[in-house]
């Protein structure tokens, strides 16, 4: 972390001020709504303690939907300018890792005293939405004081929306919340679809987490999606759009968040003839959507090595200041020209950005960042978000290397993921790991197939080395 210029420690005067932090904040102002006996409940991973946002809906007039996503307020505790707000403008992101979670915001923080937690009472900004056939057609934003009913986990409940698994324990605990989420779940699927419709990107991507026996690494998990996370997803995703929308509607600069045009579209298209598809010469997200929607229907079990090959081309999202009178561009991967991050001010700064901008919106007031420094904070933030998926990425390759060290010698079927003047990179699936083409790179590129033999493994420095297994 030091090496890529993030903090892993707080410093002396920012663990001071966290721990003169005796309480959640509080606000008594009229502004402040009470929504606290809505039948609000947070979806997050099994072990998340930092929870940004709970969701709840509720029937509206001509059989539309209100979806209510609130998210945790912690500018209300942390001050622009204090130590702690220096330490999450330095890193602006939490990072993650097998070995250490290393916060954004001092653990009694962003665990608790800012955290959406199960049956505490808490500040939040809520975006209410108007949802009519997936469509947000009317939208608010203001202050509330809310309360998580359920504190529930992604794996659970979407097994019971599938129908394979009871209800968890919390959500059968409380009443109604079972057509809560099923109404949601509903909700959610129509906004996908109209996404879908307009080519937002279906990809699948298997992320792997670390598994451990006690404290021994035992395996490694993809980490795969299903319609829970698609719930909140899509719910964060319209919840930003709406906050970006106000924003610029009000003539506030703020911060977007942006996946441009691909610069490799032409290997897209090769990509796609080499599986019987035509895609227009020039970028298109939805013939592209199209390919991707067509493939995954297809061939299921293939589709997570498709998905990582175009999101490799598509390259990588970044954060962009939005000045009024100016026109940010566009999010590639979603379709949408309109989106920000707001949604999970725990463990990320921009999001913290957005929600000063948008306290300062509503109550009229002027704006605490000025043009110069937004943009300063846009190229900080995505350098940052950078410098930590590379902190991420090599520890997982550490504990990768540590579960191969022992298969040296062995081949295995991989991916090509990446190809450059940097070298080509490799991903086998079983266990789903990573690693370099040190030998036999001639002609590969981007989401060919390969026959590989892993050669080297180094645990420290997180090395996973292949060559090109010869033909026997």
């Amino acid at each position: 972390m030091l090496e890529r210029g993030l903090l892993p420690d707080f410093s002396p005067a920012a663990a001071a001020e966290a721990s003169a932090i005796t309480s959640a904040a509080t606000d008594s102002s009229a502004s402040v709504r009470d929504l606290r006996d809505f039948l609000w409940a947070s979806i997050d991973n099994d072990d998340s303690r930092d929870l940004d946002q709970l969701s709840v809906s509720a029937p509206a007039a001509a059989g539309a939907v209100k979806i209510f996503v609130a998210i945790a307020d912690v500018d209300a505790t942390v001050r622009r300018g204090s130590a702690i707000d220096d330490h999450a403008r330095t890193n602006t992101t939490s990072v993650y890792t097998a070995a250490q979670i290393f916060p954004m915001l001092p653990e009694k923080l962003s665990t608790d005293l800012t955290s959406l937690g199960e049956g505490q009472e808490r500040l939040a900004m809520v975006v209410e939405m108007v949802v009519v056939e997936g469509r947000v057609t009317e939208s608010e934003i203001y202050r509330a004081v809310v309360r998580n009913h359920a504190k529930l986990a992604y794996d659970s409940v979407a097994a019971w929306l599938d129908g394979t698994a009871a209800a968890p324990p919390r959500l059968a605990a409380v009443p109604g919340l079972d057509e809560q989420l099923r109404t949601q779940d509903r909700v959610a699927h129509a906004m996908k679809e109209l996404r879908q419709q307009r080519g937002s990107l279906t990809l699948q991507t298997l992320e792997a987490r670390a598994v451990f026996s006690g404290d021994v690494l035992s395996g490694l998990k993809p980490d795969e999606g299903n319609r829970a996370k698609e719930l909140i997803e899509d719910f964060m995703i319209a919840a930003n759009g709406v906050v970006a929308r106000y924003l610029e509607k009000k003539g506030v600069a703020s911060l977007r968040r942006v996946l441009r045009s691909p610069e490799r579209w032409s290997r897209i298209v090769e990509l796609a003839q080499a599986l019987g598809e035509q895609l227009p010469p020039e970028p298109d997200a939805s013939a592209l959507a199209g390919f991707l929607l067509r493939k995954r229907d297809a061939n299921p079990t293939g589709f997570a090595d498709l998905s990582l090959s175009v999101v490799k081309l598509l390259g990588r999202g970044e954060y962009v200041l939005d000045a009024p009178g100016q026109r940010a561009p566009g999010h590639f991967g979603l379709a949408i020209t309109d989106y920000t991050h707001s949604t999970a001010p725990n463990r990320r700064f921009p999001d913290v950005i957005e929600q000063r901008l948008l306290k300062a919106a509503l109550a009229g007031g002027a704006t605490p960042y000025a043009l110069d420094d937004l943009a300063t904070l846009a190229e900080r933030c995505t350098e940052q978000e950078a410098n930590a998926d590379r902190v991420e990425r090599q520890i997982r390759k550490s504990a990768a290397a540590l579960l191969l060290e022992s298969r040296i010698g062995q081949r295995f079927d991989a991916v090509v993921t990446g190809a450059s003047q940097k070298g080509t990179w490799v991903r086998i699936l079983q266990p789903p790991v990573e690693g370099k083409l040190v030998r036999g790179t001639e002609g590969l590129d981007v989401g060919n197939r390969v026959r590989v033999e892993l050669i080297h493994t180094d645990v420290e420095r997180g090395f996973i080395d292949f060559a090109r297994a010869r033909q026997s």
